[in-house]
């Protein structure tokens, strides 16, 4: 019997798509691979369809945007899987540039990709080509930009109904909170 193992994983993706692969690290002990956009559906049907990988739960999908990155990274899609049956789990992401936020659907493979991607979509802008039903989830569909973009500010510098004192910010100097 083969035991599956962060190891055993990469060197099974790696076997099949090693030039598709940019990177691949274990942070907290969670195999995380970058790979190419393009390729993301051929690796999640790979890992899906596998007998013995068998990664064929989505446990998420989300965006992220690092501000502080190069333009043609300055987004990513982050894929998390799970193997229920060799209990493993790996993380997948594709980098985006600020000039082309388009990226492959995952609906083909896993149904529930589509909420996923909706809200990715919603809160990043980012596409997904060919997706069943790609419009806003959350936000209103009247909304002119994507709220978890790190280029708006934290907050309204016009707003005067609240008082930062308490939210334990300035001006709480000497005050005693009870445990």
């Amino acid at each position: 019997m083969i035991t599956i193992n962060n190891e055993y994983l990469l060197q099974r993706i790696v076997a099949q798509f090693a030039q598709k692969i940019t990177s691949a690290e274990e942070p907290f002990g969670l195999l995380t691979i970058d790979l190419q956009k393009d390729q993301i559906v051929e690796v999640l049907n790979f890992l899906y369809h596998d007998e013995v990988l068998q990664m064929q739960f989505l446990t998420d999908i989300c965006g992220v945007h690092y501000a502080e990155n190069a333009p043609e990274t300055e987004f990513a899609v982050v894929y998390h899987l799970h193997s229920l049956v060799n209990n493993i789990r790996l993380r997948l992401k594709c980098y985006l540039s600020r000039t082309d936020l388009r990226i492959a659907t995952a609906t083909p493979v896993f149904k529930a990709a589509n909420w996923m991607e909706r809200e990715t979509f919603d809160f990043y802008g980012i596409v997904f080509e060919n997706h069943p039903d790609l419009r806003r989830i959350l936000n209103i569909d009247e909304m002119d930009y994507h709220p978890l973009r790190k280029e708006y500010a934290l907050e309204d510098e016009t707003r005067t109904d609240k008082d930062d004192r308490y939210f334990g910010r300035e001006g709480n100097e000497g005050v005693k909170f009870d445990k």
